[in-house]
């Protein structure tokens, strides 16, 4: 199945999702990666604010290349999602809806994202100038130090990507491997 979503995400929209269905992203999408995330711990733990609203937010684990002229943004594949899991299911349990990237997670962020009625889904990865395609605009928005990973606010129209854990505990890791090795027989 493919859908169409729009961020901000709620639960009922991400309900009807399993793993292997495509969707095509528009709206708000926030981009962090490790240093982000850690400094996003840092702030939860001083009790201050996140520099973006976390609940029903869509993350892209993306640390973009320079953007040409005319360009929102360079390329803008995704990043490996595991180096992320140690801070994932704190977001999660705080709203976050949708973590967008690539590469297997961890039991306790698959537990987190079934608890928490919420999505992981993938970019195509080496695809990074096809993902910034769908980028309308790019905006810094905190940490810029940081240089590539800084968090920018994306605004997105028709993003592409595939549901690789959805709310129900489905995980196309599993399931895709399976299913095609049953089509063989």
């Amino acid at each position: 199945m493919q859908y169409v979503l729009h961020t901000p995400l709620h639960k009922t929209d991400l309900a009807p999702l399993r793993a292997g269905d495509t969707v095509l992203l528009s709206g708000v999408v926030y981009t962090a990666r490790d240093a982000a995330h850690a400094r996003m711990m840092e702030l939860l733990d001083a009790g201050k604010e996140l520099p973006f609203p976390i609940n029903g937010a869509a993350i892209y684990y993306v640390g973009p290349t320079p953007e040409r002229p005319g360009c929102a943004i360079g390329a803008a594949g995704p990043t490996t999602s595991g180096r992320m899991d140690a801070y994932t299911p704190r977001l999660l349990d705080l709203g976050l809806a949708c973590m967008i990237g690539k590469g297997k997670r961890s039991q306790e962020v698959k537990n987190s994202v079934v608890k928490n009625g919420a999505v992981y889904l993938a970019a195509i990865g080496g695809a990074g100038a096809l993902m910034a395609r769908s980028v309308e605009s790019c905006e810094i928005i905190a940490w810029p130090d940081l240089g590539c990973e800084a968090v920018r606010r994306l605004v997105v129209k028709d993003f592409p990507l595939t549901v690789l854990l959805d709310p129900h505990g489905g995980d196309l890791y599993e399931s895709g491997p399976a299913a095609y090795l049953s089509s063989l027989h």
